[in-house]
């Protein structure tokens, strides 16, 4: 297996229903923590409509593992965060043996 660097930082955020006053809910999202990645580009797609273009790659992205249950373990649903650009969590698995790194698949969308 190939050595992990993480040489990234990504804030891990969580999301959140709030009520939005006129009976409806919208989401906010809550961070839980900056953690430090190793980020890999994967397979990337383009769909579009008449006005609009998304750009969807996928990423595979590595960090030290945190215990299950613990706030700070990433999740499917949840998302890392670079500045602007959001990677959204697909799912999570452990990448060794011993458990010291997970492995979140993850995907970024950008619209044009």
């Amino acid at each position: 297996m190939s050595r992990v660097h993480l040489g990234r930082r990504l804030v891990l955020e969580a999301p959140e229903q709030v009520s939005d006053g006129a009976g409806g809910f919208a989401t906010v999202w809550n961070v839980l923590g900056t953690v430090w990645a190793e980020v890999k580009a994967g397979a990337g797609r383009e769909a579009g409509g008449v006005e609009t273009v998304l750009s969807a790659t996928a990423y595979r992205i590595t960090l030290r593992a945190v215990p299950v249950g613990m706030a700070g373990r990433p999740e499917a649903g949840h998302r890392l965060r670079d500045a602007s650009r959001v990677f959204r969590i697909d799912a999570v698995a452990e990448r060794d043996a011993r458990g010291a790194y997970l492995t979140c698949f993850a995907t970024e969308e950008v619209w044009t």
